[in-house]
């Protein structure tokens, strides 16, 4: 019996060792893996077969079992799962890689300049730029259009603010639009200035255009060719990949635009994965009612996007009481209650997502209790506040009480919090950019940059969670580092959450067995490096579906 059990043993082994390996496309190793599981474990080696990860581990272990067509040596460098931007406007931020960039810009002077020197290389058609920000110039005061109209009479100029929520016209443009001093816009401010002359008082148009008056003049822009859409886009992607963004949250677009983007995807002339918000319009909800949840591996179409009110350094965000440097100015909302509620109304009994954009703490109050009345306690809905940027401290719970999910972009902090405080008041600003108070409601929170408002990259994300400061550095101690985020929970929030928050946490925001092969390859640790480097961190490769789209050059 003796020998048969150790020829039976014997024989066991000896076939075990010639066992057939399971074949697959690429085995990556030599690297610290962060699967972002849920017990956020790393590995040193991962298998990808067919666009997915079919398994993770040691090497060794995994040349065993695998036969893989193709190796890569990641050279001791760290992977994560492919970033998520949880909120951006995709579209909106390759088209404006077309126009005049004005970010950055220090004064009103070097604006015209910069919109000088695109019209001689552009001679034809609109003038149209974004990215300027009074906040950073040394006169904080809105500009007027003067010089806009005396350098291009018969050309219409629209120059967007840098949070989308206001711009500048010329005279052509608003003559185009057929605006007049003293006409009126709901969910909006078209900016007037008076003249005396002698005993008469006149109203004269500054150009300045506020949310929903922006439409106004926007309508009568031409739309882009699909030439210009195919190149704005590629464009925008490029740059994605290269910060290691692999899924995009495109938060607010028309259905004949979601339409032209799944066109790109199926040609594959555009790769990367786009969650996309339809916009607060009659054809988009009548296109999703008739068309249902459209969901591929690249596009998911699944909620609407309502507009609450509008931005805080346009003054445009609906406060419950006065702004601050402004005593008899409370912001507003951009619709009436009443649409506010008949579309959430929809929306619950459709079975879509409903998002809201809420700056003000009168916004979110206004959309909390809405979605409150439709949710009615715990659920699986996810419906979310994109941005809850201004919270009263009674209305904190709404969110955990209802499991509505706050998505909120970190470099607003860190970008507003050099006047936030003039516009609120030291009080109420500490009910704003609360991302770890928002955190604790429901235990998780997805982030995003809401490009091309803020900058795209997602090392700024990290490091405005975690550091909450400057790129120099300021303020000293960081800015209300009570509600900073850790650095588990800030990638988090860029990777498995903000897959959540899309209902799609099961194909794709960690390194696991079955989930989409996205991820990215940087040359630093981002849960270790000291903080001074993080803003450093390069992004080495990034792949999407096991294919490398991006790598330095």
């Amino acid at each position: 019996m003796k020998r048969i059990t150790l020829l039976f043993i014997f024989t066991l082994a000896f076939a075990c060792s010639f066992a057939v390996k399971k074949d697959a496309d690429l085995l990556v190793y030599h690297c610290t893996i962060y699967t972002v599981d849920a017990a956020f474990t790393t590995a040193e080696a991962m298998v990808i077969s067919k666009g997915k990860i079919i398994a993770t581990g040691k090497k060794n272990d995994l040349e065993k079992e695998y036969n893989c067509k193709e190796k890569l040596d990641a050279q001791g460098k760290f992977i994560y799962p492919g970033f998520i931007d949880a909120h951006a406007h995709f579209v909106g931020y390759g088209i404006s890689l077309q126009q005049v960039v004005l970010t950055g810009t220090s004064s009103w002077k070097e604006v015209i300049e910069k919109v000088k020197t695109f019209a001689t290389e552009n001679k034809e058609g609109w003038l149209t730029g974004r990215g300027w920000d009074q906040n950073d110039w040394p006169v904080k005061e809105f500009p007027t259009n003067e010089q806009l109209t005396a350098l291009f009479p018969d050309r219409p100029v629209l120059l967007e603010r840098v949070d989308g929520h206001a711009s500048i016209a010329n005279k052509k443009a608003l003559e185009l639009a057929g605006i007049k001093a003293g006409d009126a816009v709901n969910g909006g401010e078209i900016e007037t200035k008076n003249f005396t002359t002698g005993s008469v008082v006149t109203q004269q148009l500054t150009g300045i255009l506020i949310d929903n008056a922006v439409k106004l003049v926007a309508s009568k822009i031409p739309a882009a060719t699909a030439t210009q859409f195919k190149k704005a886009l590629q464009a925008a992607q490029k740059n994605c990949f290269a910060v290691g963004l692999t899924t995009i949250d495109d938060c607010g677009l028309d259905y004949e635009v979601a339409e032209q983007i799944e066109k790109l995807q199926q040609t594959g002339i555009l790769k990367i994965r786009l969650y996309v918000m339809l916009s607060d319009a009659k054809k988009n909800y009548d296109w999703l009612e008739k068309n249902g949840i459209r969901k591929t591996d690249h596009l998911n179409i699944r909620s609407i996007k309502m507009y609450g009110d509008g931005a805080l350094g346009s003054r445009g965000a609906c406060l419950l009481q006065p702004y601050s440097d402004k005593p008899d100015h409370y912001g507003f909302l951009l619709s009436s209650p009443e649409h506010f509620d008949s579309v959430a109304n929809w929306v619950i009994q459709k079975g879509f997502q409903l998002c809201t954009h809420a700056i003000g703490d009168s916004g979110n109050r206004t959309m909390l209790k809405i979605y409150a009345k439709y949710l009615k306690g715990p659920n699986d809905l996810r419906w979310r506040i994109e941005h809850a940027q201004v919270i009263n401290p009674d209305d904190f719970n709404l969110f955990g009480a209802n499991n509505i999910i706050p998505s909120v972009q970190p470099t607003h902090a860190t970008s507003d919090m050099y006047w936030a405080d003039k516009r609120l008041g030291k009080k109420r600003e500490k009910g704003a950019y609360a991302y770890k108070q928002l955190l604790q409601q429901n235990g998780w929170i997805p982030l995003g940059t809401d490009f091309p408002v803020e900058d795209i990259s997602t090392f700024k994300t990290f490091y405005a969670a975690v550091i909450r400061k400057d790129a120099k550095g300021w303020p000293a101690a960081g800015f209300q580092m009570e509600n900073a985020l850790s650095r588990e929970e800030t990638l988090r929030g860029m990777t498995i959450w903000a897959a959540k928050a899309n209902f799609e946490e099961n194909e794709k925001g960690s390194i696991e067995k079955g989930k989409l092969a996205d991820f990215v390859i940087l040359d630093a640790d981002i849960m270790k490096v000291v903080v001074q480097k993080l803003l450093n961190v390069k992004v080495l490769a990034t792949f999407l579906g096991g294919e490398k789209v991006y790598s330095t050059p």
